[in-house]
């Protein structure tokens, strides 16, 4: 690998990646740190010694009640909070791997994790009972044997229950159905737990991909390589015991497991968990808790700043802010520049690399750009199609090969075919990222692999159009997608969110000939519709493909009808 000539001073370019498991850094915390706040969740604090104890208790419980052993899959299906911690690392210290299950999953997605994975247990919140419930085989079910079940609000003060939102403030409910079991009755065990010889190479998490296709892909993660992803973003981004991390991006996801859980443990510093995003709350606890560091989307970013109060309140604390799964618009990154002498580092990562992949040298970033290759990790830009490296400027797909990148697809074979290859002896990973690399080595997305719309034979990056029209004054958000257009073949449409400043005062042809003055005619958008949102992922990212399966559907019911 050739070194980036703007490779950050002090950061070795390869990677020493730890041989121990996520649970020993939670031990050396706990010895190190006994009384410090690990967890800040709703004005309760729970301490890295409270923290281990926990994690200790469910772990010997779930071996000795349920008979939890190494190499069993666990579900884990909450929101972000203290049991949703405790849960992961017990799991993990009973030798088990965790299934990370988004909570806006139906029975029937749970299900499918449920068949596919193999897990027989799951950690499930309470408001999520009609999720998981028909699952268990008490209740008909063909899969799960036990449902280990929390209340968010078990363990807090009544002040603390009003930061919850309002769904999330319920207290436990006695559980009557066998199989069923409470998570603060769990904690009580006071036996030991069992070791269970589990190493670095053992499976630790098992996350599903969204994929376009088929099934959601399980993503078979290690210990190391999850440890591989945290050690270097943390050595890369300087952060250290003494950060205070904002926890918002949800746990489940790997944004969120990795910045806002496992890093910040790792490292023996402290977590201020948010159990849902508030744009208001959030301001208000970096001022409180002098938070310095924060990865979230671009989308939370921009709704945090955009807050009456984000201009009162002393945010001066706030040292590190980063964040990837979209472009951060240059006019927003401006804006933190200018206002507030932040620069949001942006980052490139994926589930299947465990998040953080590439990044932007801390002192030299780019904006709107993925950054280069991260420590002991090797990119190329390749012809989809021949598989040949590109040179530079030119449009391809990422390949990569790193100690993140996950070991598999879980049991998927044909997954595993089309998603690897091998170049000059070297096993590398097809990201069907299209991007390509400036002549300083720093990558740029250009979409998705299937992510193109196609004009007249011109490629148009819907990306790159979307980064434009945010710097209009009166564009709040904004997603491209393409339609059937008889003449040219597709055609590019702007869906647009308005300012609410700018509602009424500006007209859908004042945003389209605006546009044409700034790029290519083929390039700008030919129909701009206003919308009042635009749908979101849990994790904050504008959901594209949903935006773009509608407009399909809309356009082949129109044909059908003529």
């Amino acid at each position: 690998m050739q070194k980036n000539e703007f490779w950050p001073k002090g950061v070795p370019q390869t990677l020493r990646v730890p041989q121990v498991t996520l649970n020993h850094y939670l031990l050396t915390a706990a010895q190190r740190y006994p009384d410090k706040p690990a967890l800040i969740f709703c004005q309760r604090e729970v301490s890295y010694a409270e923290l281990h104890g926990s994690v200790e208790a469910m772990a010997a419980w779930m071996q000795h009640e349920l008979g939890v052993q190494r190499g069993d899959r666990v579900l884990l299906m909450s929101q972000n909070s203290p049991e949703f911690v405790i849960a992961y690392f017990a799991a993990l210290r009973a030798g088990a791997a965790i299934v990370p299950v988004n909570p806006m999953c139906t029975v029937q997605e749970v299900q499918y994790y449920a068949e596919d994975s193999g897990a027989r247990v799951a950690f499930v919140a309470q408001d999520l009972l009609p999720h998981v419930e028909p699952l268990l085989k008490s209740a008909g079910g063909a899969h799960l044997e036990a449902l280990i079940v929390h209340a968010y609000a078990s363990a807090l003060t009544p002040e603390g229950i009003q930061d919850l939102p309002e769904a999330m403030r319920y207290a436990a409910q006695p559980l009557s159905q066998p199989g069923m079991h409470a998570f603060e009755q769990a904690l009580q065990w006071q036996g030991a737990v069992q070791e269970t010889g589990v190493g670095a190479d053992d499976l630790a998490v098992l996350p599903y991909t969204s994929g376009t296709t088929g099934h959601p892909k399980g993503c078979y993660h290690s210990h190391s390589t999850m440890l591989a992803s945290n050690v270097g973003s943390q050595v890369w981004r300087g952060l250290n015991v003494d950060s205070v991390f904002l926890a918002v991006a949800p746990l489940f996801h790997m944004l969120g497991m990795q910045n806002g859980m496992n890093m910040p443990l790792t490292l023996g510093a402290t977590i201020v968990l948010m159990p849902r995003w508030n744009a208001a709350h959030a301001v208000e606890l970096v001022e409180r808790y002098r938070v310095t560091a924060w990865t979230a989307p671009p989308a939370m970013v921009l709704e945090f700043f955009a807050q009456p109060s984000a201009q009162t309140r002393d945010l001066s604390s706030l040292a590190m802010l980063s964040g990837g799964g979209a472009a951060m618009p240059e006019s927003v990154a401006a804006m933190l520049a200018e206002r507030f002498g932040l620069s949001y580092n942006e980052a490139y990562g994926l589930t299947e690399t465990a998040a953080f992949l590439h990044a932007n040298p801390m002192q030299r970033g780019k904006r709107q750009c993925l950054g280069i290759p991260t420590q002991s990790v090797e990119s190329r830009i390749i012809d989809p199609a021949t598989l040949q490296e590109l040179p530079q400027g030119e449009v391809g797909e990422i390949v990569t090969r790193g100690p993140q990148v996950m070991k598999e697809y879980w049991r998927n074979e044909a997954a595993n075919r089309e998603a690897f290859i091998e170049l000059d002896g070297k096993r590398f990973f097809r990201t069907g990222d299209l991007a390509m690399v400036d002549e300083e080595g720093y990558f740029f997305m250009r979409d998705r692999l299937k992510r193109m719309i196609n004009v007249s034979g011109y490629k148009v990056w819907p990306a790159e159009v979307e980064a434009m029209m945010y710097e209009h004054p009166a564009v709040y958000e904004a997603c491209i997608i393409g339609t059937p257009d008889p003449k040219r073949g597709e055609s590019v449409v702007a869906v647009i969110v308005l300012k609410p400043s700018h509602e009424g005062a500006v007209s859908e042809q004042d945003i389209i000939d605006w546009a044409r003055e700034r790029m290519a005619v083929y390039k700008s958008p030919r129909e701009v519709r206003f919308v009042s949102e635009l749908a979101k992922s849990g994790t904050g990212k504008i959901m594209w493909r949903e935006l773009q399966e509608q407009e399909n559907r809309r356009t082949a019911e129109s044909s059908n009808t003529v």
